[in-house]
């Protein structure tokens, strides 16, 4: 199942203002001393798939893990979890460990809910691409949480019908778009794929292939570049195409994309390593049909990806057991038995660079048992992933990028005014909620 439908975020704002009604379903099992000095409880917050499994390793497990003990706590994902997570701290009751997606680690951060954990975990950086460990430290010396999964793109297309209309696989986006001209010329009925506006992370991943940093601290200010040179260029590519008939411009995930996907009208698309699920659903009439490649580049010299979903193991300042939930964390994902169960149980594809090509990823998915290397590839795809930069108002950008965006998909108009669209309200609500703003 892809990330898309949990993706947006709440801000601030929203959360201090619930009722205190919300509280009391909120507390942490986490009143049981400092760790060192007895038997610890912690409580974890997640809504992965069959984590309850995953942790029994760790309670079962020898040694020092009898010593701590760990109950899963089954929760909604994207605007709920947030919210409820900074209405139990402004409780002093949220657990002692939350998942949370990466975009929701600056709002988390900012409202003091995570814990700098960085003394206990540190280690641990080795096992991750930099672009990825750096998505928990927000770009400074504390690390806020452990990467858990992640969200690679790249790009996904039907190896039959390329084959049949004389089409080379893209390297760069300049390539990309001239097949989706050839396409058309051969096949007026066809498209390369869909712009769509109805999954903001789609374009996040893009701009952040292109280098774009929407989000950056100058002193204790926030610096909003959601319109930089980077992201104009993405808009104004992918507009281009929209507005000269190359693509389409229908939202993802109806039953008319569906369609498209299994009849072939549709015979690429940009998504990320999770795709094979929603693949499998979406278009089950093609199976084995559909091959992986690189996303495609800027330019010949470049080899870097976007991402696309993906989440962490986070440590909150409420929890009386900080070093023992950081150890935790830790062992989470980066243990092998651990990760395996995660792939197993959550069929999460792993942060973590030594998992991406063991147990469960020796072999690849179902869906693509005609691409024996899917994963091998994936995981030199993910190596590749460029840093990003996230701030405490994501949900305000992707909202607006949804309405800005869809209408200007919808009438083949200016992506770019729609970005500038997206920029002032951005700034205009880090304003409102009190945020310092540096112009």
């Amino acid at each position: 199942m892809p990330y898309t439908k949990r993706r947006r975020l709440v801000s601030s704002a929203v959360a201090v203002t619930l009722g205190a009604t919300a509280l009391a379903a909120c507390g942490s099992s986490s009143d049981d001393g400092e760790a060192g000095s007895g038997p610890v409880s912690l409580t974890y917050w997640t809504w992965t798939p069959g984590m309850d499994k995953v942790v029994d390793l760790w309670n079962k497990g020898p040694g020092k893990k009898e010593q701590i003990t760990v109950t899963v706590k089954k929760q909604a994902s994207g605007d709920t979890l947030v919210t409820k997570i900074l209405t139990a701290h402004k409780a002093g009751k949220a657990p002692d460990l939350v998942q949370a997606e990466y975009q929701a680690l600056p709002t988390l951060v900012s409202n003091d809910a995570l814990a700098d954990i960085g003394d206990t975990v540190g280690d641990a950086k080795s096992k991750f691409a930099e672009g990825v460990w750096q998505q928990t430290t927000l770009g400074t010396d504390a690390v806020y949480a452990v990467p858990q999964d992640i969200g690679p793109m790249m790009f996904y297309y039907r190896e039959d019908l390329f084959k049949q209309y004389g089409l080379s696989v893209p390297a760069t986006w300049e390539e990309f778009a001239e097949t989706a001209r050839e396409l058309k010329k051969k096949a007026p009925d066809k498209d390369l794929t869909t712009f769509s506006a109805n999954d903001s992370g789609l374009f996040a991943g893009l701009a952040q292939q292109a280098g774009a940093q929407w989000w950056t601290t100058s002193g204790d200010k926030w610096k909003v570049g959601i319109d930089d040179d980077a992201t104009r260029k993405v808009a104004e590519f992918w507009g281009g195409l929209v507005a000269e008939g190359a693509i389409d411009n229908q939202p993802m995930y109806t039953p008319a994309w569906n369609k498209a996907l299994n009849t072939g009208k549709q015979i690429a698309w940009v998504s990320a390593v999770w795709a094979p699920g929603t693949l499998t659903t979406a278009a089950p009439d093609t199976k084995g049909k559909w091959a992986m490649a690189p996303l495609p580049q800027w330019s010949d010299d470049e080899s870097r990806t976007g991402s696309w979903g993906g989440s962490s193991t986070g440590v909150t300042t409420d929890s009386k057991n900080k070093e023992a939930a950081a150890e935790f964390a830790a062992w989470l994902n980066t243990d092998g038995d651990a990760l395996n169960a995660l792939a197993k149980e959550g069929g999460i594809y792993p942060a973590s660079t030594s998992a991406q090509l063991s147990g469960a990823f020796m072999s690849p998915p179902e869906y693509f048992a005609n691409q024996p290397d899917f994963y091998k590839k994936a995981a030199a795809i993910a190596e590749t992933t460029a840093p990003s930069a996230w701030g405490p108002n994501v949900n305000v950008a992707y909202t607006t990028f949804k309405d800005a965006f869809g209408a200007a998909a919808k009438n083949k108009s200016d992506f770019t005014a729609a970005l500038d669209t997206m920029q002032q309200d951005t700034v205009a609500d880090l304003k409102k909620q009190g945020f310092g703003v540096a112009e």
